[in-house]
């Protein structure tokens, strides 16, 4: 798939994940990452270690997007099962990969432990894959079309991303104003509709939270257009102005 501006989906696969014992933090770092290259974050995904529904869900987001990337299950325990539901997304074989054989040799060879059946079960890539560096363990992640399959441990997936972004066609980067209004989301909820109406290439979002000062609003602008933003985030500043000389600030919503 390719797009004028590009746009990506994250899958994250463990049942550690939807229990709870294992806090997911790769979200948020791939979120920051692609927004700051200009690719658009539309979709993220969570799934069980289950085979069919690893598989469906890469089939279905690898057809509506630019880029996949996912994270989990490429380690060496029974579980970890990506590989495989990777190999049959694709409709390809499964097997060791002698580039990843011999990255992982020589890797178990210099820490002293013994490269195992367990162990070697991390260089099975789906035929056709391409390896994605880790510098930081020393087993590859791998791409296979437009999706990239990466560990699940967070000092690992950043570190992979280093590799992952020089296969990636950029897009042109959001730009974003903010403005902090001492006053509630229905304050300001009229004036505002009116104003995304007014600048269709701007997204606008308001966000409340608890200030010092009492209930407050974070009106977030964001846009590739540059004087369409600049205008609308003047249009936000003079709403919010009114507003607080109306006395509407620091209401609720």
């Amino acid at each position: 798939m390719t797009d004028t501006q590009p746009t990506a989906a994250v899958l994250l696969i463990g049942d550690e994940i939807l229990s709870g014992r294992t806090k997911d933090k790769n979200l948020g770092f791939l979120a920051d990452y692609l927004t700051a290259i200009g690719i658009d974050l539309k979709e993220a995904r969570v799934v069980s270690d289950d085979e069919d529904d690893i598989v469906a869900a890469v089939n279905a987001l690898r057809q509506r997007y630019s880029y996949v990337f996912t994270t989990g299950g490429i380690g060496p325990t029974h579980d970890d099962i990506t590989a495989d539901a990777m190999a049959q997304a694709f409709g390809v074989p499964i097997g060791h990969d002698p580039r990843a054989v011999e990255i992982l040799l020589a890797f178990f060879k210099e820490m002293g432990r013994e490269p195992n059946e367990a162990r070697m079960r991390m260089a099975r890539m789906p035929e056709g894959a391409i390896l994605i560096d880790n510098p930081v363990s020393r087993a590859p992640g791998f791409q296979i079309g437009n999706v990239f399959v990466m560990a699940g441990v967070p000092k690992i997936m950043n570190a992979m991303m280093d590799d992952v972004a020089k296969r990636l066609t950029r897009g042109i980067p959001m730009q974003s104003r903010n403005v902090e209004f001492l006053g509630g989301e229905g304050d300001a909820a009229k004036p505002l509709g009116e104003i995304q109406k007014a600048y269709p290439k701007v997204v606008i979002g308001s966000y409340p939270f608890q200030s010092p000062d009492g209930f407050a609003t974070n009106l977030v602008l964001r846009s590739r257009d540059e004087a369409a933003l600049v205008e609308a985030y003047d249009a936000v500043c003079r709403m919010a102005e009114a507003l607080t000389q109306e006395g509407k600030a620091r209401g609720w919503s």
